[in-house]
């Protein structure tokens, strides 16, 4: 699945290089198509007032689509590395 740019996605694993978790929700800032393998994406991650914490670059298969069934929360973040 490709995802478009500037959509907001989930994470399917913690990433904890990252002090990211499954859930957290980052925007698609940018596309990497790799040819015969899997495309990437770098997202953009903030915290809950807009403030970016991180640009990272991603597999596609490390995102997820936001469902309709799904409710956002909020939790502290002590430092993230990007």
């Amino acid at each position: 699945m490709k995802f478009e740019l500037f959509t907001r996605v989930a994470l399917r694993e913690d990433l904890p290089q990252y002090k990211l978790c499954r859930g957290d929700v980052a925007t698609i800032v940018e596309h990497h198509p790799v040819p015969d393998d899997e495309d990437g994406y770098s997202l953009e991650v903030f915290n809950a007032v807009g403030e970016t914490i991180a640009v990272i670059t991603v597999a596609q298969s490390q995102i997820e689509p936001l469902m309709s069934n799904e409710v956002l929360h909020v939790r502290v973040l002590d430092e993230v590395i990007a």
